[in-house]
């Protein structure tokens, strides 16, 4: 039964009752696993999910050696990230169940929030649940423990953004003898205003540039980056929120004009429209001023000595480690496999459906979680088989051109008024032949029907 939700997690994601009643049926599930289908109902899939969430530890276990045994994998570089699902529903005796910061951008929903570590081929470690309202930062120290008791230390070298980024985080890292490359905060960027302005850049591929910059004790290392794509981009955003901001102001200063507004209403106003356009709140100098006659002003004007900094540093991003003797390149490679950890979240979300969740009790909370994360386990256990065949590694094209093989019912009445049944595949097409080929599957000719 549980290979029975994880297999219809990973080819047609539904709810346990929808597969009950509609979609096991139409699967070959019930051949390949030899469970008939009147014995397939939603009850059995929750008791299923009940009994596969205490195993959750050993499965994470099992699955680090069995991946690593597989594809040869080097568990060096270890990729964290955090992201959020959403539910349906009010979820009121589910403590995990909290409204924050949300990156499906449904804040009007209670969500829970996931800590995904994976490999540098996005393979996955393990992951933990948190509730919806714990920001990232803190779930740091919580998320190396739990690794490092599955799998010990091992000099492993740890890679964040900038949302896992505090002094005391990397306070803890160091103080276990831990590698980390992380993200920083944007703001950091000014105190290397005046290496942004050489030209002493290195060229690690095309429209991106890198350059390191020692810290001043020795004990880490800043590398500076700067890309022409995300230049172009940021330079479009603070266009647009300019021009909001602009236009917002304007339209205060026409509303004071035309009618008497206390000024802690109109500074209320002034906040909330700095605060949507943020970006570009810099560049102004706003006042709310009371006026002889009791009307609050606008006077606002545009600080062109700030509009320098923020063409400069358009485009750059800050990383720092404690990896001291590694190039800047090395280092610049090794955080920007942080994307597998970003695809993995994307493949959860999109071809696994982990959202919206509508279970409401924790317990099933959890285990739905980890059904997602084992069909994730299956798709790049797929996609690394494809890359292996020259199929590139997009597991999903795969799953739907055999899933055009069909299985038919062949019945055949004798003499004695008995029938003869049996389940036959179809041939596949001559490019389905190919495929199964290339990646070492052979269709049996018939399979046994189940009884009912």
């Amino acid at each position: 039964m549980a290979l029975t939700l994880v297999l219809m997690r990973l080819c047609d994601p539904s709810s346990e009752l929808r597969i009950a009643e509609h979609l096991y049926e139409r699967s070959s599930l019930g051949d390949l696993l030899g469970i008939p289908q009147d014995k397939v109902n939603d009850d059995r899939l929750y008791r299923a999910l009940d009994q596969l969430l205490p195993q959750k530890a050993e499965i994470e276990k099992h699955l680090k050696e069995r991946l690593g045994t597989l594809f040869h994998l080097e568990y060096d570089l270890l990729l964290y990230d955090v992201t959020s699902t959403y539910f349906e529903g009010q979820c009121d005796s589910n403590d995990l169940a909290q409204r924050g910061y949300s990156r499906d951008h449904r804040p009007d929903c209670k969500q829970v929030c996931i800590a995904l570590v994976v490999s540098r081929e996005g393979m996955p470690l393990g992951y933990e649940v948190f509730a919806g309202d714990r920001t990232d930062v803190t779930t740091v120290e919580e998320i190396v423990e739990k690794i490092e008791g599955l799998y010990g230390a091992a000099g492993r070298i740890w890679v964040m953004d900038r949302g896992m980024t505090s002094e005391e985080n990397l306070e803890y890292l160091r103080s276990g003898g831990r590698r980390y490359i992380v993200g920083t905060p944007k703001g950091q960027l000014k105190r290397f205003e005046q290496q942004l302005l050489l030209e002493d850049w290195q060229q690690v591929r095309e429209g991106v540039e890198v350059k390191l910059c020692p810290s001043p004790d020795g004990e880490e290392a800043f590398i500076l980056c700067r890309s022409a794509t995300r230049a172009v981009k940021e330079k479009q955003i603070h266009e647009r929120f300019e021009k909001r901001i602009e236009q917002g102001l304007e339209k205060l200063v026409e509303s004071c004009r035309k009618r008497r507004q206390k000024v802690g209403r109109v500074e209320r106003r002034v906040g909330r429209l700095l605060e949507a356009n943020s970006r570009a709140a810099g560049l102004f100098q706003i006042d709310v001023v009371a006026e002889k006659d009791g009307r609050a002003a606008v006077i606002w004007e545009k600080l062109e000595e700030r509009r320098a900094w923020a063409e400069l540093s358009e485009g750059c991003y800050l990383l720092r480690s404690n990896i001291t003797g590694w190039e800047a390149e090395q280092l610049w490679q090794a955080y920007i496999q942080l994307t597998e950890a970003e695809a993995a979240f994307r493949i959860q979300k999109g071809d696994l459906r982990i959202r919206p969740i509508w279970h409401q009790k924790e317990e099933r909370v959890r285990a739905h979680i980890l059904v997602c994360f084992l069909a994730y386990v299956l798709s790049k256990t797929l996609g690394q088989t494809c890359k292996r065949a020259g199929l590139g590694s997009e597991p999903r094209k795969v799953i739907d051109e055999i899933a055009q093989i069909k299985a038919v019912d062949v019945a055949l009445p004798t003499k004695q008024g008995t029938v003869i049944r049996r389940r036959c595949i179809a041939q596949p097409t001559n490019p389905q032949a190919v495929l199964l080929q290339m990646l070492g599957l052979h269709l049996p000719h018939h399979m046994k029907i189940q009884e009912m």
